[in-house]
């Protein structure tokens, strides 16, 4: 059995294909799949997959834009058009399609245009299993724990306030978050490919922290709690306050780490990176 990996060069995907040994898994080349977004490829996707896949195959779209201040038509681009159709033209072959969207389609209502993106992907992947194709559409949290944090994200923003010496501003930090280190994620990922599981799957640990707790964990490690502001910004009105989401029943097994002494180690060693 082949496992194929669309978007190796990411975080998510250099965290999957570290799980599987080299021979286990075929990381498509960019050049391979940069078309795949536009209309009316799916037969093209299915000449490629029919010619080199084997019987039993799956295939990880791992690529995908993060950033909700990028154009619409990229969002979409990336992040719907191209698994729908590799949905469209490989799972038709019997090769198994796993997606990846966030818990946050489930928890609010967003006017995120990255939001949009994963909601919209997923109701297509619900629609089409529930007609018997082998999809799945994997919603996962916040991932950390590989390289740089993207600087429009929460980790990324402190780590730069921390390194630029300015204060960093945030809301009362109530909002709750599960934080889920890439190598955890990975052997979680693994343990659902492997599965008879199709439709839509949530990711969870079941341990959510609050931003506050995160933010004093960070800046007192790195002794720089002069900079902290909680408080400062106003809370945004659709957020997730309360809901904890239960851990996924079949991934009892896989050893999730204890998240604020792992993000705090995290950040640490991102900046001593940042300061050699």
């Amino acid at each position: 059995m082949t496992h194929y990996l669309v978007g190796a060069r990411g975080r998510l995907g250099q965290a999957i294909a570290h799980e599987y040994a080299d021979n286990e898994i075929v990381s498509l080349d960019r050049s391979i799949y940069e078309n795949w977004s536009q209309p009316g490829v799916p037969d093209q996707v299915s000449r490629y997959f029919d010619k080199c896949s084997n019987e039993g195959a799956t295939v990880f779209v791992a690529s995908g834009l993060l950033d909700p201040k990028l154009s619409q038509e990229d969002l979409l681009r990336v992040n719907y058009h191209l698994p729908k159709n590799l949905i469209d033209g490989a799972a038709k072959l019997g090769i198994k399609i796993i997606t990846f969207g966030t818990v946050m389609e489930g928890l609010l209502q967003s006017k995120n245009p990255y939001i949009q993106t994963k909601t919209a992907l997923g109701e297509y992947i619900s629609t089409a299993a529930a007609t018997g194709s082998p999809v799945i559409h994997l919603q996962i949290h916040t991932l950390y724990g590989v390289g740089q944090p993207s600087p429009f994200m929460f980790l990324g923003q402190m780590l730069a306030a921390i390194r630029d010496n300015v204060q960093f501003k945030m809301t009362s930090g109530r909002q709750l978050r599960e934080y889920h280190h890439l190598v955890d994620e990975a052997k979680a990922i693994r343990k659902i490919a492997d599965s008879a599981l199709s439709g839509i799957v949530n990711v969870s640990h079941g341990k959510p922290l609050s931003l506050k707790i995160i933010a004093d964990g960070v800046f007192q490690a790195l002794g720089r709690d002069d900079l902290l502001r909680v408080g400062a910004l106003p809370e945004p009105p659709e957020e997730n306050y309360e809901k904890i989401l239960n851990p996924t029943e079949m991934l009892q097994q896989v050893a999730f780490r204890d998240s604020l002494p792992a993000i705090v180690q995290y950040m640490k060693e991102c900046h001593s990176c940042q300061e050699a």
